[in-house]
């Protein structure tokens, strides 16, 4: 990125106040585009869709952040109005990757920002190519930590209704005679994460909530074969198992004995031949005759990615996974029993020693490390976000400014840029990250290095951004595939 540097204004509130004027310009555009024509924006893999002022405001401020340069509303807006002209079909858009693309290295060239940007998406202008044929239904087995939030990222995504769209939950029935309004009460209002964005309604008579205009069928059973998701209008529908009960082939199948459905996604470790995907690592694994996945754990989701950046560059020859996870609805609340060791101690008093199948499960993802790593996990008195820290032995000597360069450029340039946020503030904790979409965020400050000797340091909502993950798995195997813009170099 070239060294583009706005001059300071004359008057800082009124630059401001025109900036903010800009930003209140692109909702209807960005809206208009998502609903109408399913295309989607983003300011370096910011969403802009259903965003406020501010939140605009503050994704071009991330750019700064991570870029060291500016990224200004006065140039995003123009090519924002220039894609809001055209007759595009379904894409995802980066609008800040195609501004700093141009201004950066086009614009000495003589081409005009309007050519550019035709240029760059025309094979989107007049596309009715769809992202899938139809829209695509999902059933959300269970209700609790992920099952909610899997169901508030759905209802944000639904846009144009042409992608993924949630049918129902299944639940037990609850002892409470108003148990459907106590379901949607959970979903309207979370401790941690906030209230829902958006509106809720119950209708007893129909047995469903409407969440922003997508009704949600809430259907009370006790075991998945015994479901006919067709008389609900369901249709080979994608079950998204939040319970955990069931994580082996032979459990989850229970689901495809249902009428309705085509394939299952547990968000939990699989046991077993179940497929442990990764989503941006390994999904090519994946199969269209694939029926039953798991999306691993939260854990292995947040260190998988940044291991592979780093074994591709330095190799990794060994190394050790300590998270320091939040507390789970596993523990107890006080001192009560426990099958594991230590985890029936009271998770709100205490840090808790306990074990982590994460450092073993990588292999499925890369096999390359198999045997190279070690982990162990300390719970601690916190509802949200972990950390995770690799102490690596890499294949190479390198420094502390090679190794954040590297995963600078992961986390912003490459494929796993969903995948590895990057943070470089000396002054974020755990609570900063709450809401974070990314699997895991890289915490350039915290970098230590000694020749071959490397401890990096991730951040990850271990409920939220494994929730993200999970729904990018669920794409894929419904095979929605969107174009993106600017495309990979």
């Amino acid at each position: 990125m070239n060294d583009r540097k706005r001059p300071r204004p004359d008057d800082y509130f009124r630059d401001w106040k025109e900036r903010e004027a800009l930003a209140e310009s692109m909702i209807p555009m960005v809206g208009s585009l998502a609903r109408e024509k399913n295309v989607k924006c983003y300011v370096y893999g910011r969403a802009l869709v259903n965003r406020s002022v501010l939140e605009i405001m503050k994704a071009h401020r991330y750019v700064r952040q991570v870029e060291g340069n500016e990224l200004s509303e006065f140039e995003t807006h123009r090519v924002l109005s220039i894609l809001a002209s055209l007759d595009l079909g379904p894409a995802h858009i980066d609008i800040g990757r195609l501004t700093v693309d141009y201004f950066d290295k086009r614009q000495g060239d003589g081409q005009s920002l309007e050519t550019y940007v035709r240029s760059e998406v025309a094979d989107l202008i007049g596309s009715t190519a769809k992202p899938v044929e139809k829209p695509v239904d999902v059933v959300l087995y269970g209700f609790g930590r992920i099952g909610r939030l899997m169901a508030r990222i759905l209802i944000d995504k639904t846009d144009g209704g042409d992608g993924l769209r949630l049918r129902a939950v299944v639940v037990r029935k609850g002892k409470a005679e108003n148990d459907l309004v106590k379901r949607a009460s959970l979903l309207r209002r979370d401790s941690v994460h906030g209230a829902f964005d958006g509106t809720i309604r119950v209708d007893e008579e129909r047995q469903s909530f409407v969440a922003n205009g997508n009704e949600v069928k809430v259907i009370y059973a006790d075991a998945p074969e015994t479901i006919d998701y067709t008389e609900y209008g369901i249709e080979d529908a994608i079950i998204v198992d939040n319970t955990g009960v069931w994580r082996d082939e032979e459990g989850l199948s229970r689901h495809l004995k249902a009428k309705g459905v085509s394939k299952v996604i547990l968000t939990a470790p699989g046991k077993g031949n179940i497929k442990n995907v990764v989503a941006g690592i390994n999904d090519e694994v994946l199969t269209p005759e694939d029926r039953i996945v798991s999306a691993a754990s939260c854990t292995t989701n947040a260190i998988v990615p940044p291991l592979k950046a780093l074994d591709d560059l330095f190799g990794i020859v060994n190394g050790h996974v300590e998270t320091v996870h939040a507390y789970t609805n596993d523990q107890n609340l006080i001192d009560n029993y426990h099958s594991a060791n230590r985890r029936g101690r009271s998770a709100a008093l205490n840090m808790v020693l306990t074990e982590t199948g994460a450092a073993k499960a990588v292999v499925k993802a890369l096999p390359q490390l198999e045997g190279k790593l070690t982990g162990n996990a300390i719970r601690v008195p916190i509802p949200n976000v972990s950390m995770a820290i690799l102490n690596l032995t890499l294949g190479r000597e390198t420094t502390v400014d090679e190794l954040n360069e590297h995963m600078r450029h992961v986390a912003l340039h490459s494929s796993m840029r969903k995948q590895i946020e990057y943070s470089n503030s000396p002054e974020v904790v755990s609570s900063d990250f709450v809401g974070s979409r990314s699997a895991c965020v890289f915490d350039a400050q915290a970098t230590i290095v000694n020749g071959t000797q490397a401890v990096v340091y991730l951040w990850y909502d271990n409920e939220f951004g494994y929730s993200c993950q999970v729904h990018r798995i669920l794409e894929h195997m419904a095979g929605i595939d969107y174009l993106v813009f600017p495309k990979e170099s």
